[in-house]
């Protein structure tokens, strides 16, 4: 339901896998391209990207509430309605149930007859249910900061990686990838394309253990004093144990290049799944530990609303916190989480988007 640079040039190359591009960021064909347009359009702010990447969210669901609460009065057909707007609207029964028995004691003591108090009531309820979830990621208590990466294929995991690459280097700091999604030779180049662009050193080998490949990035890393780490991992399914195994280990791996690592655990998911983000991030943090989460394409059909099923979930003894959400293909449009503010770009009306 309902982005930047300071930049660290990379040291002591032979460190770094022979394959990373030697042209200039600009000269990298594949990732320059998708800059192009936002050169020539006019610079917006993430409040209005934000807007404008949830369009078909408001359009679909914003559009069902409004008819909802233009009503007259409120009554028991409205708030039975407005539990099924919700859990189609993926946020599932327990936040569902959670957020009508909120409303229907609120209705009750606080004598509301107006619709349109009810969506703010609503509106308020549901920035509260997911407001643990909103937790800025400090990178300053380690360095090297060590990122630990996870997510199945297709989610956007590298793509992110690069994003977050790029977000760090807007905050001042040095990155380092390391390519440890080492069977898919695909992820590898992405990750080095990136790499390219954004001046960033990556740790690489052709074949080989993942785990080694970041073993040997944590190393570089803190030879050459770099902040941050972002280690990318093979995207697994849930239901294979024996590959989620090897991601395991190299969490396992990275503990023993530094004792104090991995320092976060971050679990990609892609915005338009459902429900099934769920029985991922169960999955893998029964795993590896997931200790924030990204999640990305909000800006397709994704209708959001699995963010209150999964601030649920984990309430209220351990919340995962969602510490980025991605609503467009642009550099930029990887950002940090603010429940306020999704929340309210999702229940502005449709015709203002």
């Amino acid at each position: 339901m309902f982005g930047f640079f300071k930049k660290d040039k990379p040291a002591a190359p032979a460190a770094v896998d022979p394959a990373l591009p030697e042209t200039p960021p600009a000269a990298v064909p594949a990732v320059a391209q998708d800059s192009a347009p936002e050169a020539a359009a006019p610079k917006q702010s993430w409040a209005q990207r934000l807007r404008a990447g949830l369009s078909k969210t408001r359009t679909q669901i914003g559009g069902q509430l409004n008819a909802l609460f233009s009503r007259t009065r409120v009554d028991d057909e409205l708030l039975e309605e407005l539990e099924t707007l919700l859990i189609t609207s993926d946020v599932g029964m327990d936040a569902t149930t959670h957020l009508l028995d909120r409303l229907r004691e609120r209705v009750r003591r606080e004598r509301i007859e107006d619709p349109q108090r009810l969506r703010e009531v609503l509106r308020a309820e549901m920035t509260a249910l997911i407001l643990p979830l909103e937790q800025a990621l400090d990178t300053d208590a380690h360095k090297p900061f060590i990122i630990m990466i996870a997510g199945v294929n297709g989610a956007g995991k590298t793509t992110s990686i690069g994003k977050l690459a790029k977000h760090f280097q807007s905050q001042g700091k040095s990155v380092l990838l390391a390519a440890g999604d080492t069977f898919r030779a695909a992820a590898r180049e992405q990750l080095e394309t990136w790499g390219a662009r954004n001046n960033v050193a990556v740790i690489a080998q052709d074949s080989g253990d993942p785990a080694a490949v970041v073993f040997d990035a944590v190393n570089a890393a803190r030879a050459r004093k770099i902040d941050i780490v972002l280690a990318d991992t093979a995207g697994r399914l849930p239901t294979q144990l024996h590959l989620m195994e090897e991601i395991a280990k190299i969490k396992r791996v990275i503990a023993k290049a530094d004792p104090s690592g991995p320092h976060e655990v971050l679990l990609v998911l892609d915005g338009n799944i459902g429900q099934n983000a769920l029985a991922q991030v169960k999955a893998f943090d029964a795993a590896i530990g997931v200790t924030g989460l990204v999640m990305t394409k909000l800006d397709g059909t994704a209708r959001g609303g699995v963010i209150a099923a999964i601030a649920k979930q984990h309430a209220p003894s351990r919340p995962i916190a969602l510490r980025y959400i991605g609503v467009g293909e642009g550099v930029d449009d990887l950002q940090p989480f603010h429940a306020a503010e999704f929340v309210d770009a999702l229940f502005e009306p449709p015709q203002s988007a």
